[in-house]
């Protein structure tokens, strides 16, 4: 900090030091700090970017300093090297950075180690305060320090690290850096141990990893892969009759991108992500220049509502299907095994779905929704329908295990099954049973007894 002379009190300077306490400032009290940062730093400026904190150090009543801590810089080498993380990680996560955007020791607080000591009593909070204000913990700050001015002194004995200088650019609205060709030094600290590792970790813990998911992933395909995606999509049916702003197939496009990224909880989170397009993307897809703006708009939350409330299931899972082939390759031995079973979609209304997949690798086989009112035998069955299993084995639970089911594999479909059999179902257990033990020629050779709750593959 700026040497200065030192102001005669009543008070000892150890009274100072050993009574000042860090606060958040009131709503109240918002006039004023802003008025002392305008008239007393250096910047000349109180504004703030994105989600911030205004602290007030006072002893006795007394304001002595002040700080106040907003959103990071969006790119800085430096920091970006000593975290360590990618580019999708840095925008995920860099919400997890706070900026001590200002840091005023007022004209007359000039105490011998109060700079250091109110920044002690601040960084022990912050995170606290942080996740009380904006839902959300910190794991690092950092800060920039103007070297023609201060020296940062109150920062290297406060556990700061000095990483090099900026490159001269600040930022001046959310989205918007001017260069003021004044270089400073860049500072980092962790906020808790290990907070670097955190930062840049392949999986986070439950809590880190929630919050991340509220982040909405940017799209990562260039201009030919998007529109590749698209031609996947060129036979699904558009519903609408009229001029369209954004192609069904685009729109299938993007859903297929946002699925890829993670993104999975419905038309909300899609539109977002549909908004972190760049315009190159947008053209790409084939998007409507507005001639107002001479830019591309993104589709909103209604347009992809209307988009999944109407396009064809059927067409839409051949499209899948024949993108998938195309990534993949055709199905291979590994795919010999196919496992068919229902799942609750809780998020979209608690619909059932049935769905098949290759155990061993995961590829999908199509997908049927259970009727209301029903249960996933008939949807598997009409799955199954429409699924060559030649040369394959599908595999269900104990509810699945029905004569015509097992008919339909076998005759229809050109496969074998491995049905389960519960205890619950006695009838059918000890027919088994009995004829597991009369002769074992009611069999195929590759039969397999597991007891009580036997498994049976025939042919």
């Amino acid at each position: 900090m700026k040497t200065k002379r030192k102001v005669t009190v009543s008070a000892s300077e150890q009274d100072v030091l050993d009574g000042v306490r860090v606060r958040l400032i009131a709503e109240r009290e918002q006039k004023r700090f802003d008025e002392l940062i305008v008239t007393q730093h250096y910047l000349k400026d109180a504004t703030l970017v994105g989600e911030r904190l205004c602290y007030v150090a006072e002893y006795a009543g007394r304001w002595l300093a002040l700080l106040a801590w907003s959103a990071p810089a969006y790119h800085l080498k430096d920091r970006d090297e000593w975290i360590g993380w990618t580019e999708e990680q840095r925008r995920r996560r860099l919400g997890w950075i706070a900026n001590n955007s200002r840091f005023l020791i007022l004209d007359d607080a000039h105490y011998p180690n109060l700079a250091s000591r109110v920044m002690r009593l601040c960084l022990v909070r912050l995170s606290a305060d942080w996740q009380q204000r904006w839902g959300h913990g910190l794991l690092a700050a950092e800060s920039f320090v103007d070297g023609q001015l201060f020296r940062g002194t109150s920062y290297a004995v406060s556990g700061w690290t000095q990483l090099g200088q900026t490159e001269g650019w600040g930022r001046h609205r959310q989205d918007f850096y001017v260069r003021h060709d004044r270089p400073k030094q860049l500072w980092v600290r962790e906020l808790r141990a290990g907070a670097r590792e955190l930062l840049c970790a392949e999986q986070l813990p439950p809590e880190w990893a929630a919050l991340e998911a509220v982040v909405v992933p940017r799209c990562p395909y260039g201009v030919q892969p998007l529109a590749r995606m698209m031609e996947y999509f060129r036979r699904v049916k558009d519903w609408r009759e009229v001029a369209k702003r954004y192609p069904c197939a685009a729109l299938l496009a993007v859903v297929l991108c946002a699925t890829l990224c993670g993104v999975m909880r419905g038309q909300r989170d899609l539109a977002a992500f549909a908004d972190g397009l760049t315009q190159a993307q947008r053209r790409g897809l084939r998007f409507r220049k507005d001639r107002r703006t001479g830019k591309y708009p993104a589709p909103k939350e209604t347009t992809f509502f209307r988009l999944l409330t109407n396009v064809e299931p059927h067409e839409l899972e051949q499209a899948l299907l024949g993108c998938q082939e195309h990534v993949l390759g055709p199905p291979t031995e590994a795919d010999r095994l196919i496992a068919y079973d229902g799942k609750a979609l809780c998020s979209a209304g608690g619909i059932d779905l049935a769905s098949g997949f290759s155990v061993n690798t995961g590829r999908w086989m199509g997908t049927e929704a259970v009727e209301a009112k029903s249960n996933e035998i008939p949807a598997v069955q009409r799955l199954l329908a429409r699924t060559d299993l030649t040369n394959k084995t599908a595999v269900m639970d104990a509810l699945n295990t029905q004569q015509e089911t097992a008919r339909q594999v076998v005759q229809d479909c050109g496969g074998e099954y491995a049905l389960t059999v519960k205890d619950n179902q006695k009838g059918l257990g000890e027919t088994l049973q009995q004829l597991w033990e009369g002769t074992q020629s009611a069999f195929s050779p590759s039969a397999l007894d597991v007891g009580s709750g036997a498994t049976r593959r025939a042919q």
